[in-house]
């Protein structure tokens, strides 16, 4: 079983179903959250967009410290901005993907905060755990984009709005 071939062909295949919603987002309501304790949907498409980056600096890395490091979360103001930081972070995975080894996926590896370890997996199990962020967090999408009309593409199969198929 060639294991990175797998990993590489899902990002793949999340990339492109994550493009087609990117390409419908609404810029000009960025700061629409559907409840109060919800993110604004201009911070979770540029989270979205973030994740797809995650295998480049898991795979070279031990750990991510949010309170140590010089993580920024992405400002997404545009839909041409969301889909760059899309295709950045999409192309930085698929070639660290590429130029891995079986081997790199088995060291562990953990976010935490101020030293403290909020989750660890091995390798494999983050970036297994980075696609599944990327599929819930799209859905997530998906909801805010059904609650102001505006017609959801296919994700694994034709949406309600896919009128290919109706």
């Amino acid at each position: 079983m060639d294991t990175l071939q797998q990993l590489r062909s899902e990002l793949e295949e999340e990339y492109r179903t994550t493009k087609k919603f990117f390409e419908l987002y609404p810029a000009d309501r960025g700061d629409y959250a559907p409840h109060e304790k919800s993110m604004k949907q201009n911070k979770l498409a540029g989270h979205i967009a973030e994740i797809f980056g995650w295998a480049s600096f898991i795979l070279p890395t031990e750990t991510l410290d949010f309170a140590k490091g010089a993580y920024k979360p992405a400002d997404i103001s545009s839909r041409e901005q969301l889909l760059e930081e899309l295709d950045k972070n999409y192309s930085a995975s698929k070639e660290a993907l590429e130029g891995a080894t079986e081997d790199a996926l088995l060291p562990n590896w953990s976010i935490a905060h101020n030293g403290h370890k909020l989750a660890e997996w091995s390798k494999y199990g983050a970036i297994r755990h980075s696609l599944n962020q990327i599929a819930h967090h799209r859905a997530q999408l998906g909801v805010y984009y059904r609650l102001q009309d505006i017609p959801l593409p296919g994700s694994y199969g034709p949406s309600a709005d896919d009128q290919r198929f109706a």
